[in-house]
């Protein structure tokens, strides 16, 4: 059953989200809010979080799953970044983007992308998020809540624990967070490649 924590969206209570780290620390699942719709989260190094994840969301090995990180530099552990990657992320971060970057060997090989060895990386721009990333100290596996079979993202914290109350470990509502999902950029290629069109704008960034 999962745990319900309703907290302030600018100002989350630190007794609430260390609860909610806990439950991470201890192997479950959370949906989190964001600048983007919901994300379902766990840790990068717990291989059955990781699978229950993928689960949830009905996603394949080849589906990238997305590292979240507190801030630009922590993003340098774990993806390759070069001094034109790092100029965009930087115009881009705290933002609604998710970038595909070549990862390094501090990311698990069962969490890249099977053939390309990529991972998604985004810095998300919501105090709730940033709170929980910095009580646990290291950067949480995610991917966006859109339920299998389904190609809306959700947004609200009381529906998603009607529906994912037995899968989920906690549910943490600040309100209703954008219903869009992150705009994905790969930055592997010799140009930016939009792969799906969110809500980041990446005209804001100088991409076409």
């Amino acid at each position: 059953m999962a745990q319900f924590f309703s907290v302030h969206p600018a100002n989350p209570q630190p007794r609430l989200l260390k609860q909610a780290a806990q439950l991470l620390r201890d192997g479950g699942l959370a949906a989190v809010p964001t600048d983007s719709s919901y994300a379902v989260i766990a840790r990068l190094d717990d291989k059955s979080a990781a699978d229950g994840l993928r689960r949830l969301r009905g996603l394949d090995e080849r589906h990238h799953l997305t590292l979240i990180c507190r801030d630009l530099a922590q993003i340098g552990h774990f993806a390759r970044v070069d001094n034109k990657q790092y100029r965009l992320l930087k115009a881009a971060t705290p933002g609604p983007y998710t970038f595909i970057l070549e990862a390094t060997r501090e990311v698990p090989r069962r969490v890249s992308h099977p053939s390309r060895k990529t991972i998604g990386i985004r810095v998300p721009e919501h105090p709730v998020t940033l709170g929980l990333l910095e009580l646990v100290g290291e950067p949480l596996l995610s991917t966006t809540l859109i339920p299998d079979g389904e190609t809306d993202a959700l947004n609200d914290g009381e529906l998603i624990r009607e529906r994912y109350e037995h899968e989920l470990a906690a549910v943490i509502d600040s309100g209703a967070c954008p219903a869009e999902s992150t705009t994905v950029i790969d930055l592997t290629g010799d140009e930016p490649q939009v792969l799906r069109l969110g809500r980041g704008d990446p005209a804001q960034l100088g991409i076409a």
